[in-house]
């Protein structure tokens, strides 16, 4: 009897280790045929809401990639102070926010292959004679969004500075850039590509601060880290370096961007 119980406790065991090893988030993905992704729809021209329907590059990429993993993209939107939080709960399966490759990130997260440019730059107001370079927003009202890789460089560069920026952390983006148009603050932070769709839609008001001051950084999409989410990360970087190799990708950028970007097809090692 001793022996019975031992051996049905080991299967029992043995079992669930077996089950713990087979988690697969790509499975359950494709069985339910909903990948289940979430973003900030406030970052243009990334994630944006008009007219209440979501558009911008994250959502054109990740339809494709849905398209090649033979499954929907279910879209949520959430405050970026909740995204990266979000993933690790397991409320979702994929972040496609924009988020920039970090080193401390990259302990905690499983980055994709890029899929944009992320260096961070500075946008003034159009009329502003005093900033006609980044070193120029010394002793300056600068605004960035809170918990971005953006707003912390800005922070560091100010401390290169004769005398450091004011800078300012906001719920996201557009409130920076409301207050820029509004004279409250002298600046904004964010990466190039968003700052140069935000002048380009507005022309009259904002104008890009060049050259960028950032250190050259690139935007991923974000999984978690482990076996049971390796199969997924790998599923969606296969499918982006194909759309990025028969083209989908340079129109998508042609869209938002105006222009194409050369990524890299692996996850560079990150210099921030």
């Amino acid at each position: 009897m001793f022996k019975a119980a031992l051996l049905g406790a080991t299967l029992l065991v043995t079992g669930a280790a077996a089950g713990t090893a087979m988690a697969d988030t790509l499975a359950d993905v494709k069985k339910a045929g909903v990948l289940t992704v979430a973003t900030e729809m406030q970052f243009p021209p990334f994630d944006f809401l008009e007219n209440n329907e979501y558009k911008g590059v994250d959502r054109d990429l990740i339809e494709e990639v849905a398209k090649e993993l033979g499954v929907k993209a279910k879209h949520i939107d959430l405050p970026w102070t909740s995204v990266l939080p979000g993933l690790e709960a397991k409320k979702f399966d994929l972040v496609i926010a924009p988020v920039t490759i970090t080193k401390e990130r990259m302990k905690r997260y499983a980055f994709t292959v890029p899929i944009s440019e992320a260096t961070a730059a500075i946008m003034k107001r159009a009329d502003d004679k005093t900033i006609n370079k980044p070193e120029d927003i010394a002793g300056k009202k600068v605004g960035g969004g809170k918990g971005t890789s953006q707003l912390a460089q800005v922070k560091e560069f100010g401390q290169t500075l004769p005398t450091p920026p004011d800078v300012r952390e906001y719920v996201d983006s557009n409130q920076s850039y409301a207050d820029l148009a509004a004279g409250r603050i002298d600046a904004s932070v964010n990466s190039l590509p968003n700052l140069a769709f935000a002048a380009a839609q507005r022309k009259e008001t904002f104008a890009v601060v060049l050259p960028p001051f950032g250190k050259p950084s690139y935007f991923s999409w974000v999984g978690r880290l482990g076996d049971d989410d390796k199969s997924l990360v790998e599923a969606v970087n296969a499918a982006l370096v194909k759309i990025q190799k028969d083209g989908r990708m340079a129109t998508i950028q042609k869209k938002w961007f105006g222009v194409s970007q050369e990524l890299p097809t692996t996850v560079p090692e990150p210099q921030l």
